[in-house]
């Protein structure tokens, strides 16, 4: 299997760097956030249309769409959560949570997880909108969550090289991986529930096995500079990692295989730090968000 890359557009909006990016309800479309506090709806059909949606006093590093509601929840730097009507454009309510930066939101049954950076991971009840526990394992910044719902698992991964593993019933401290020589940036589990990855500052992509329980299975040096961000194709047989050092990798899923590379030498890619990437599941859905305020909308096709 060949991989043909090819860039369809590129969106500019934002004031400055992109961190967070999710898919909204309706095909095609999605949102974008970052520093400059504005959140905007794009729709890949119409790219001179990006459509503010919320503009936040701070920072944004997470973004969520709720699917049981249609509310978007949005993570305020040192605040708390806005939950969002992207249709109407107002803001349904708010809490306050902390005074750290909000890295994370993970939505999971009648859970909300939310990220924080001084360590806590903050658990809503997602349909009350409250708060039911503050579960801190660390003192560093707990940068990402994902659920595994198989294994009935959160895992986190964290700036003191960590990733701790969850009960998801109990919100009890199950394990703790030595993951990273460098602060975890991002953790998903694969669809089928069987593997964890990781990346981070060290520029390693981890697997590790749920059911071993979480021995190494992987390790690949991937990229010159940290892992911002990994995550599937919708046909979960690929893997995306955006990267620090400007570039997009794109792997096979089962063999941590690299398939291509995205730049900027070949394909006009990004110029800095790729912060997040995201895969949407129409033909041209890859879409990845960077420290340079703009918005890369990719087309990847296979070829025998």
């Amino acid at each position: 299997m060949r991989l043909h890359i090819e860039k369809i557009d590129t969106f500019a909006g934002h004031r400055d760097a992109i961190y967070a990016l999710e898919a909204a309800p309706e095909p095609g479309q999605f949102f974008s956030s970052g520093s400059d506090g504005l959140v905007i709806r794009w729709d890949l059909a119409r790219p001179d249309l990006g459509e503010l949606v919320a503009r936040i006093p701070a920072s944004v590093y997470a973004l969520k769409m709720d699917d049981q509601t249609g509310l978007l929840w949005v993570g305020q730097n040192f605040n708390g959560i806005h939950r969002i009507d992207p249709q109407s454009k107002i803001e349904r309510d708010s809490i306050q949570l902390t005074a750290s930066p909000i890295f994370d939101i993970c939505l999971f049954e009648n859970l909300a997880l939310v990220a924080q950076g001084d360590g806590t991971v903050t658990v809503l009840d997602r349909e009350l909108f409250q708060v039911r526990k503050h579960l801190k394992a660390s003192n560093a910044s707990a940068r990402s969550i994902d659920v595994n719902p198989l294994s009935q698992e959160f895992a986190v991964g964290y700036s003191d090289n960590t990733i701790k593993i969850f009960d998801l019933n109990t919100l009890s401290l199950k394990f703790i991986i030595a993951a990273h020589t460098q602060s975890v940036f991002t953790v998903r589990y694969s669809p089928d529930g069987r593997w964890l990855h990781s990346g981070g500052r060290d520029a390693h992509l981890k697997t590790w096995a749920v059911a071993d329980p979480y021995q190494l299975h992987q390790d690949v040096v991937a990229h010159l500079f940290a892992i911002n961000h990994l995550t599937y194709s919708p046909n979960h047989q690929k893997i995306i990692t955006a990267s620090m050092d400007k570039t997009l990798k794109i792997w096979d899923a089962a063999s941590l295989r690299l398939l291509k590379v995205l730049d900027w030498a070949r394909f006009a890619g990004h110029r800095t730090s790729i912060n997040r990437a995201l895969w949407l599941p129409v033909e041209a859905g890859l879409i990845s968000a960077s420290d340079d305020r703009l918005l890369s909308i990719w087309k990847v096709t296979e070829q025998p």
